[in-house]
């Protein structure tokens, strides 16, 4: 079998990465923290009730 033909590298769009992947990823480490901690106050919220009510 024949090697795969490699594309040419696209350096634009690696600067556009290294540029913006600084921003990019604490953003989405911040906002899957607070998905995470609201997702745990719900359940936590449903399971209290549930408690209370029997």
């Amino acid at each position: 079998m024949k090697a795969p033909i490699f594309k040419k590298f696209n350096f634009a769009m690696a600067l556009q990465w290294l540029i913006f992947l600084p921003v990019i990823l604490p953003l989405c480490i911040f906002f899957g923290a607070v998905q995470g901690v609201l997702s745990m106050v719900e359940k936590m919220a449903q399971r209290m009730w549930i408690d209370m009510e029997l």
